[in-house]
């Protein structure tokens, strides 16, 4: 059989460079946001927005007596006394940042000094120092406003992502005893059979057990397309019932569900952050001690060259430096950017394992693909059947032993021999690249490509040399016995993509274990340049790491089972078919759930719009942050102005990082 097939399971060796990285963007690390350790400041990160305004009562009874206060000094112009002010300002004040202020104090506390909470109370309180109340009062209240709104920022974006997945009904109908019981899914075994109305989602992972049933996969591909399934077809939780009720008999447990298996790797996805998020990290534990040193300077420094040295001037001047240097723009619409992309490639069918590969994607210059079930449907059909024995004697031997394998060639012979009463074989063994070998009936038995038979020495006609189209060869007790012809059709999409890929300054080449006379004939209809046939699993390895050697930054896209070897050495190792393998969803960095190969480029391209928002975010952060700090340590900006440019530069950045998630690809 000239399908490179039959390999055994491995796991990618591939490991995220950043696994240190214990904590996902959403629940925002105590250096840049208020998931503080002891307090409930956003405890409700994933409730409802409405719930999270309400936690905050203190800051709006603060805001309040602000409003009011300036409404009464400035607005009726009523004059208010110092000892009045300072007691209204500090009730104020207290309300609004007793959380900061204690974070402060307990980070203090464990020697870290430099940090954004110290930052801001430092800065506040020397605005009290000074007798600017009401503008320390002011300076909290909208910075707490500021990270409430972030708050709520990354609670939308995390909900929003896992609403995507989280799709798995509360309940289920299970036939026991010949009575429908209503369980939990996680209650359900396997074996069992459940009942699926019509408009229901299908909980658990299993077979069809009714004749024809017709399904919804949106929530799984990202397209709305029905597919019909019939008996002993493979139905996935997820699922919506379009028709009739259905039986469907449980293989997998609630928790070994695809679904659940996705869910989880989009969670995780979270917590893999990219370069430029690690730099941005890396860069706080530089930059806020830096800002404090430059405050220090500004208060100080001009004490030794400024003749009328006014200590309490060049203090405000320094309050307006750390408030507008406080880097909660950056910190936060940073990973909400990549948050973004995340989601918007889950919405299109391509789930993305980290941050980290976003950024990779759009590095991408060249994409090695492999052929069958990639750019090939993967769906095979017995074309020709020639033996030399009783082909029904022979299909029994060929496909008893090709039960032991998940590979479509394999499964083609399956569907052929159908009505043939199958034999379990024994002493089943996988030669990776090459086929099966096992005894049927007491018979020594090779099922798979030529290379098997060249392995073990069996002569076989000359003409099999010259048969394009894909064979399975079987011989039996070390004797030539006959061969399968089985032939395979593009995918609808794929010259698209090869063209849509080309477009984008990609180079495509395709590697196949299939025969080089096969991968040509496709090579040439799609229009790639480069290909290669014949392959064993470390021949694609050879390949790609010569690749690599030149410089080139590298897709692999295939199975993620049997090209699990060079899935692991590729930059960026995209899975085709992930609903219908297990194991894509563990080697892969990137998953495609409806195996289409034009969902590659959307993929990339979601990199690419991710990318340049963040970058946006970047610039616009430290853009208007330099202005505003040479203006303030000028005396030119006050801490009223310094504290709106910081917080309207985080909002403005989180709804620009909220863009991605309504571009379309």
């Amino acid at each position: 059989m000239q399908v490179d097939h039959h390999h055994t399971q491995t796991t990618s060796g591939k490991e995220c460079c950043d696994h240190d990285q214990q904590h996902g963007v959403a629940q925002k690390s105590e250096q840049h946001g208020h998931s503080h350790d002891d307090d409930d400041h956003d405890h409700d990160h994933d409730g409802e927005s409405s719930g999270l305004f309400q936690s905050r009562w203190a800051l709006w009874i603060s805001l309040s007596i602000l409003i009011v206060f300036l409404i009464v000094r400035f607005g009726s112009n009523i004059v208010v006394s110092k000892p009045v002010e300072f007691v209204l300002m500090l009730s104020a004040y207290i309300l609004a940042g007793y959380k900061t202020i204690g974070m402060a104090w307990r980070k203090v506390k464990r020697g870290e000094f430099f940090n954004e909470f110290t930052l801001m109370t430092i800065a506040t309180l020397g605005a009290f120092y000074i007798g600017e109340f009401s503008e320390g009062v002011a300076v909290m209240i909208f910075y707490e406003i500021g990270e409430l709104f972030q708050d709520l920022a990354v609670s939308r974006s995390k909900r929003s992502i896992k609403a995507l997945l989280d799709i798995r009904p509360d309940s289920v109908t299970v036939l026991r005893d010949h009575q429908q019981v209503n369980l939990k899914p996680a209650e359900v075994k396997t074996g069992e059979i459940i009942l699926v109305k019509a408009g229901e989602k299908v909980a658990l992972d299993g077979i069809l057990n009714s004749e024809i049933g017709t399904f919804n996969t949106a929530a799984l591909t990202g397209e709305s397309k029905p597919d019909t399934k019939r008996i002993n077809e493979v139905v996935l939780a997820g699922m919506i019932n379009t028709d009739k009720t259905v039986e469907i008999k449980v293989t997998a447990l609630f928790k070994d569900s695809k679904l659940s298996r996705i869910l989880e790797m989009v969670q995780d996805a979270t917590a893999r952050k990219a370069p430029t998020q690690l730099m941005i990290s890396r860069l706080a534990k530089i930059y806020t001690p830096a800002v404090f040193g430059l405050a220090l300077l500004i208060i100080l420094a001009p004490f030794f060259f400024v003749p009328d040295y006014n200590f309490q001037q060049w203090l405000y001047r320094g309050m307006v430096f750390l408030v507008i240097a406080c880097p909660c723009a950056l910190t936060i619409s940073i990973p909400l950017g990549y948050f973004g992309g995340i989601g918007l490639a889950s919405r299109n069918g391509i789930l993305v394992k980290g941050s980290n590969f976003l950024d990779a994607l759009t590095k991408i210059d060249t994409v090695v693909t492999d052929k069958t079930g990639t750019l090939t449907k993967g769906v095979f059909k017995v074309q020709q059947v020639e033996t030399l024995l009783d082909q029904t004697e022979f299909l029994q031997v060929a496909a008893s032993l090709e039960s032991y394998s998940t590979h479509p060639v394999a499964q083609a012979v399956l569907q052929h021999a159908q009505n043939i009463p199958l034999i379990k074989p024994e002493e089943v063994e996988e030669v990776a690249g090459h086929g099966l070998k096992g005894k049927v009936q007491q018979k020594n038995v090779l099922a798979g490509n030529l290379k098997l038979l060249k392995k073990f020495g069996i002569t076989y006609p000359a003409k099999l040399e010259s048969i394009e189209e894909t064979i399975v060869t079987v011989a039996i007790d070390e004797v030539y016995a006959g061969y399968i012809t089985i032939s395979d059709e593009v995918k609808e999409d794929a010259s698209k993509t090869i063209t849509e890929l080309q477009k984008l300054g990609i180079e495509t080449i395709m590697l196949s274990g299939d025969k080089s006379s096969v991968t040509g004939k496709v090579a040439t209809q799609l229009g790639i340049k480069s290909y290669y046939g014949d392959l064993l699993p470390e021949g694609k390895v050879q390949i790609v790491q010569e690749l690599k050697d030149k410089g080139k930054q590298i897709a692999f896209v295939g199975d993620g089972v049997n090209d699990a070897p060079v899935i692991a050495l590729s930059d960026v190792g995209i899975a085709m078919g992930g609903l219908g393998s297990d194991a894509t969803i563990e080697t892969a960095d990137v998953v495609i759930q409806n195996d289409q190969p034009s969902k590659i480029v959307s993929a990339i391209k979601v990199g690419k719009i991710t990318k340049h928002i963040v970058y946006q975010n970047i610039a616009l952060a430290m853009g208007v942050k330099i202005i505003v700090m040479i203006l303030g340590a000028g005396g030119i900006a006050t801490l009223w102005e310094a504290v709106f440019a910081d917080v309207g530069v985080a909002l403005l950045a989180i709804l620009n990082a909220f863009r991605i998630q309504n571009k379309n690809v």
